[in-house]
């Protein structure tokens, strides 16, 4: 019921549409009462059962009050007046025109609530969206590595369509169908206290039913979810790896993965099926069993003359009965399916109420420039249970370069992502300026860096797009002199409509060296005093190699860089170098001098130059 009623809270901004859609909803009930109660007086007519003498006190004009005594006395002195001047006929036809025109009006405010529940509904979708999609976008680097990014894509797209398709759907059954319930068993009693008492017999019967059947819907809605969860899972890996499966012949492989998948899939949502449609069938049974009893009872009570309700009254009765079953189907169909969105839900709440480990402080500190240096301060690192970094200590002052060597898996790039505070340290501080990182907001630290990662991180759009990505107001000049100083101005303008060029999902139209020189034209169109480069020319060719380093080269000159390199060659005029080795710092210095120190970092260049 929390799950529920926390997804109804996303209506609550939208609260100025309810009034409208009330007042809609209860005329499409009204006048859809209207079209049978219509019916007595038809079938009067049709059966010869009009009686002038009853409608003789209806001769009179009746007085004006918002009542429904004053609409029926009004409706029996029109039906009086047209018996008495056209006759049989002529009073058939008026019961039939009324009759269109109240069918004309339930349908036309049942279509303009509908549109009013239909803009609610998908103003809250958007809500819920946005808010899962802004919750991922803030959480910490480490919440990606634990998760699948197919699972975390169904539950933004399918899990949240599902809460629309059911939850959202169901905001209608809340108070249209019950309101439907209401007055028609209103006018029910009106008609026949006894009769009505009689059909109310069966309806907890039927809950009850239906209610057990819901609960077990609820354990298969997960196991759905979740297995479409790994289905999309195994569709991303499959078409950002066609490349390797192939190349490996893995077709078959990757097929039968997908099969078992899309298997377990299907029965689950069969074994699903069979639960959720068993409560419509079950409720149209219990609403015709009740029908049927109707007519033994009722028909019984009428024909031995026991009954105050004529033949016509009868029939209307059991007519309007008839339309009791619509919406309480409608009800049970939707309480059988909320267990699917509530499931759904879970999944997408579990999300927007993930801690998010990297947390700006209530009062940052104001940053605004880089000024000294970057200070690591017995800083230690853990994965769960797993350390990664032990004691580091070291110094980054503005305008140096420090780079990062060592074996892979070593902790180089855990060391830089927490710079920009892409995690945290468990122990110790890092300080910028003399100001621990976490004092500032991670915005306006981030702001002061410029990145480049081994993988070129590109995406669906153009060219200038691309390099321009996250500023605002950058002109076209100023992207080609970006990509001139990275050195991929010629190719940019080899291509077939130039900066305006889309390169393809994570730039797959691009080479490898291409698309890295494209990463390092956005950093350097970003212009940050503070520069992150991990492995950053480990995906160009020789010739494009020496272009993009002539070119690091100059734009480091200026800046306090950080590097994280795999080939020795380019770090060699580097101010410092850290051989980092599980973990820990195991030498330092120059290049000359690890080189005269041996050790680690003589064997890594030794075994480079063979």
């Amino acid at each position: 019921m929390n799950t529920y009623l926390r997804i109804l809270s996303y209506a609550r901004p939208f609260g100025r549409f309810f009034p409208i859609y009330i007042i809609y909803a209860f005329l499409a009930i009204v006048f859809g009462l209207l079209n049978f109660t219509l019916l007595k007086p038809l079938f009067d007519v049709i059966f010869e059962q009009l009686d002038p003498a009853s409608l003789e006190k209806f001769r009179e004009m009746p007085a004006f009050s918002f009542s429904v005594e004053y609409f029926t006395s009004m409706f029996n002195h029109r039906f009086l007046l047209v018996s008495e001047e056209y006759g049989k006929f002529g009073t058939l036809l008026f019961v039939c025109v009324i009759i269109v025109g109240s069918v004309f009006l339930s349908n036309l405010f049942t279509y303009l609530s509908g549109v009013v529940l239909a803009q609610v509904r998908a103003m809250v979708i958007k809500g819920m969206r946005m808010d899962i999609f802004q919750k991922v976008s803030h959480l910490h680097i480490g919440y990606f590595s634990n998760e699948r990014k197919g699972d975390l894509i169904s539950k933004m797209t399918n899990d949240v369509q599902e809460v629309e398709n059911t939850i959202v759907h169901s905001l209608r059954v809340v108070f249209r169908e019950p309101a439907t319930i209401f007055l028609y068993f209103a006018v029910l009693f009106f008609m026949s206290v006894k009769l009505t008492l009689f059909t109310m017999l069966i309806i907890p019967v039927s809950g009850a039913i239906i209610g057990g059947i819901t609960k077990r819907l609820k354990k298969s809605a997960v196991e759905s979810q979740e297995s479409l969860g790994r289905i999309v899972n195994i569709l991303d890996e499959t078409l950002g790896g066609m490349r390797v499966i192939k190349a490996f012949n893995a077709e078959r492989f990757v097929r039968r993965k997908f099969d078992h998948e899309t298997d377990q899939y299907s029965d689950v949502n069969v074994s699903m099926a069979r639960k959720n449609e068993l409560a419509a069938p079950i409720s149209q049974f219990m609403g015709v069993s009740v029908v049927a009893g109707i007519l033994v009872y009722g028909g019984s009570l009428v024909l031995s003359g026991e009954s105050d309700l004529s033949a016509s009254d009868f029939i209307t009765y059991i007519i309007i009965f008839t339309q009791v079953l619509n919406p309480a189907k409608e009800i049970s169909r939707a309480v059988s399916s909320i267990q699917r969105g509530i499931a759904s839900a879970e999944r997408i709440f579990e999300v927007i109420d993930t801690p998010n480990l990297i947390k700006d402080p209530e009062n940052p500190k104001s940053l605004t420039a880089f000024s000294d240096r970057i200070e690591f301060k017995n800083v230690s690192f853990s994965y769960g249970d797993t350390q990664v970094l032990k004691n580091i200590d070291f110094s980054l002052e503005k305008g140096k370069t420090i780079a990062l060597v060592g074996p892979s898996g070593g902790g180089k790039s855990t060391l830089a992502d927490l710079v920009p505070r892409f995690y945290d340290p468990s122990e110790g501080q890092i300080l910028l300026d003399g100001t621990d990182l976490r004092d500032f907001s991670t915005a306006e630290l981030r702001s002061l860096m410029g990145i480049v990662t081994q993988e070129s991180i590109l995406f669906n759009d153009t060219v200038f797009n691309n390099i321009a990505f996250g500023l605002e107001g950058v002109t076209e000049d100023q992207v080609i002199e970006a990509a001139k100083i990275a050195n991929a101005h010629n190719f940019i303008s080899q291509l077939e409509n130039g900066y305006q060029t889309n390169i393809g999902e994570r730039g797959s139209k691009l080479s490898g060296g291409q698309r890295q020189r494209l990463s390092i034209a956005r950093a350097v169109l970003k212009n940050p005093p503070i520069l992150i480069l991990d492995e950053a020319t480990s995906a160009l060719d020789s010739e494009s190699e020496l272009l993009v380093q002539e070119a690091l080269t100059k734009l480091m000159s200026h800046r306090t860089t950080l590097v994280i390199a795999h080939r020795l060659s380019t770090i060699q005029h580097a101010d410092e170098i850290l051989v980092i080795e599980r973990g820990q710092i195991v030498q330092r210095g120059t290049h000359s001098d690890l080189m005269t120190m041996g050790g680690l970092y003589q064997k890594l260049s030794t075994i480079q130059s063979v």
